[in-house]
């Protein structure tokens, strides 16, 4: 049995109004999507289940840590995630393009799996810059060493005339 089967939730016995469902992600989750964005965390998803005479609406909080590597110094550390997303299931024969926020599932579907769309959420709560939260006193907690390295390699203003600048100025005219 795939794990991923334990994600579906079953919508036609579902009377109307609001229905709850709860998930606790781990590794073994990430590790079914295989070299994504994210292979490692703990976080608990929160799904909230509006069903309608005509569509559902669910809402997915999701909240937690995952595992990443920084863009500033390439450590791995975990990093907070929180997010709501909302989505619109309605029922038809035909898929419909409407938008990012509607799935179209068939008359004779009785449930939804949940499993991809808990992965996208997940991934669209990491910010887009990842690097280490600064400390206590404002300070960066990312690898000393690499920093200083980087700290090499930074122009700052009134260094644009140094000779590894120039030499790239002559590629330039050499085209």
């Amino acid at each position: 049995m795939n794990s991923q089967s334990f994600y579906s939730i079953a919508f036609k016995g579902l009377s109307q109004g609001k229905h709850i469902f709860e998930y606790e992600i781990d590794d073994k989750f990430f590790a079914e999507f295989g070299g994504g964005v994210v292979e490692q965390g703990k976080v608990k998803v929160h799904i909230t289940l509006e069903k309608q005479s005509s569509l559902m609406i669910l809402w997915f909080d999701v909240e937690g840590t995952v595992h990443m590597q920084c863009d500033r110094c390439l450590e791995m550390y975990d990093q907070p995630i929180k997010g709501l997303e909302r989505i619109f299931v309605k029922f038809g024969e035909k898929d419909y393009i409407e938008g990012d926020e509607v799935i179209w599932v068939s008359t004779n579907d009785y449930q939804l799996n949940v499993a991809q769309l808990i992965y996208e959420f997940i991934g669209l709560a990491i910010p887009i810059k990842r690097v280490h939260p600064d400390d206590e006193d404002g300070n960066s907690t990312c690898d000393p060493d690499m920093i200083e390295k980087l700290d090499k390699y930074i122009v700052r203003e009134g260094e644009e005339n140094s000779p590894v600048w120039n030499d790239l100025k002559k590629l330039l005219d050499n085209e």
